[in-house]
């Protein structure tokens, strides 16, 4: 069973920074392309980043290229989302996903599972 669990998110001004952390069970880390979704209010889930389990190969959405950087720690089977200069339009829950399929997600789509979520919230 794929566990993912969340951490790390709060509330910034604009400008600031923030990680989020997603521990994964080893068994699912170790065979899953990993990524991260988010959620605004009244809007559909949005497609931000993944990494391969192996950290080898990113992929991003424009709208955070450039600003967010995701990574792994395999031995600590996390990954995490540096998220700097935000905006207020990057307020959402944020979800981390796990994919178990060989080629890397690059839309919401393509993730098989979920965890519960963390809210960030970045005021103006």
């Amino acid at each position: 069973q794929v566990q993912l669990e969340e951490s790390g998110g709060g509330l910034v001004q604009a400008g600031g920074s923030l990680r989020l952390s997603c521990a994964a069970s080893r068994r699912t880390f170790s065979r899953h392309y990993m990524g991260w979704v988010r959620q605004a209010p009244g809007k559909e889930r949005e497609f931000v980043a993944t990494i391969s389990w192996r950290g080898d190969t990113t992929y991003y959405a424009d709208s955070v290229a450039g600003r967010f950087t995701i990574s792994s720690d395999n031995a600590k089977s996390t990954v995490y989302l540096q998220m700097n200069s935000l905006k207020p339009e990057d307020t959402a829950v944020y979800y981390c996903a796990a994919r178990n399929r060989p080629n890397i997600a690059t839309m919401v789509a393509d993730f098989d599972s979920w965890g519960q979520g963390t809210q960030v919230t970045v005021s103006s």
